[in-house]
């Protein structure tokens, strides 16, 4: 059977991509209720009108796995298939049989005919998964589908709360080290090197964004060259919940895009889809680049900054922590840096306050005992000579 062609008529004030990433997520949503039990379409219409659309996604994707955990780990159905199990069956689980789908969601595999994989999930994912489940049984018991509300018995879930955990960013020295790697080559391997030559001046204006204005990993890979007014000094970007945001441009990233879209980006007629003509950033291939092309190249340059291996480099969101923190850090409103950012709530800004850091490291720099004992014996050797 052929695969349909997709034809999107955008009639929005949005950018195609934009629209054609919206809808991806939306066909990839409905194609998972097509996969779920029918007494779930009530539910589905819920989280349509009440939670984004990549929420909505991770819950899918969530109920999908509880449901084939009730198929394939328990006897709670009779179904073959997830879709054909009964509300009836549902209505027989009890929250002990939720908490232990959560204790097996902590690490569980999945044989195949050429492999056994093994996953672990950290209480952070474990609590998402149980937040899911929860949220269908509350709604299903809301619309008396359900004769009881079993949520109640779920045993609780220890999340770090916010602010228990190290803010990670670069520090302003390596910073430095990271933006003269991408601008001189240095720190790179000769195969990274090769490429480098290729990519550097796309690479930079990637870098240099991202430490500018902290946007979020979907915010800069959305990035169009129509994006970008350089007569008025700004450009626009669509935030989670498709918010459209206008960004003042500073010299710096003035000058690393013009420079990227002037001496090394691609022309048009060396971009093969239509579709990728207004991307701004682009691979070598000539395509949009995708959100894991992007991470990678930000884990590469970020582990030269920090002078640690490739796989301990940083993801983009700590080049977000890392311009919030020199924002702050450099005496900014935490209520300017929290519009800039796009927090909703500003004690979300308040976490990447520096002063916590700044009092451990002055602490930790006065107490230099090694460095003491040395001045001290330098003192008697002197007071010695003297003599």
């Amino acid at each position: 059977m052929a695969v349909k062609k997709v034809v999107i008529h955008n009639k929005s004030d949005k950018p195609d991509n934009i629209v054609e990433k919206e809808t991806e997520i939306y066909a990839e949503c409905e194609a998972l209720e097509k996969e779920l039990p029918k007494f779930l379409r009530g539910f589905f219409v819920y989280l349509k009108g009440n939670v984004l659309p990549m929420t909505r996604l991770a819950y899918l994707h969530d109920l999908k796995f509880f449901f084939t955990y009730l198929l394939n780990e328990t006897g709670l159905t009779e179904a073959d298939d997830i879709r054909d199990i009964k509300l009836s069956e549902l209505d027989r689980v009890r929250a002990a049989d939720v908490n232990l789908f959560i204790d097996y969601a902590r690490k569980y595999k999945v044989e195949t005919d050429d492999a056994v994989y093994y996953y672990e999930n950290n209480n952070k994912t474990l609590a998402r998964k149980k937040s899911s489940v929860s949220v269908m049984f509350k709604q299903l018991y809301r619309d008396e589908l359900l004769s009881k509300n079993i949520t109640d018995g779920f045993d609780p879930i220890r999340v770090p709360k916010a602010g228990e955990h190290e803010i990670k960013a670069l520090q302003d020295d390596e910073v430095m080290i990271m933006l003269d790697a991408v601008t001189n080559g240095t720190g790179l391997t000769k195969h990274e090197h090769d490429f480098w030559e290729k990519t550097k001046k796309r690479d930079k204006a990637i870098l240099v964004t991202f430490l500018t204005y902290g946007l979020r990993l979907s915010e800069l890979e959305q990035l169009n060259v129509s994006s970008f007014n350089f007569n008025r000094g700004e450009f626009k970007i669509y935030r989670k919940r498709g918010k459209e945001s206008i960004m003042p441009l500073n010299d710096s990233v003035t000058m690393v895009i013009k420079d990227y879209l002037n001496n090394e980006r691609a022309s048009d007629d060396r971009i093969p889809s239509e579709a990728d003509k207004d991307a701004l950033f682009l691979s070598l291939q000539g395509k949009r680049m995708t959100g894991r092309q992007i991470r990678e190249l930000v884990k590469k340059y970020t582990s030269i900054g920090m002078k640690t291996a490739r796989e301990d480099g940083y993801s983009p969101h700590k080049l977000r922590a890392t311009a919030a923190t020199s924002l702050i850090g450099r005496g900014n409103s935490i209520y300017d840096v929290a519009a800039l950012l796009d927090h909703e709530q500003v004690t979300t800004t308040q976490l990447y306050a520096r002063q916590k850091n700044n009092v451990k490291r002055d602490l930790v720099h006065n107490m230099e005992w090694e460095k003491e004992r040395r001045e001290g014996e330098n003192i008697l050797r002197s007071d010695d000579d003297d003599q």
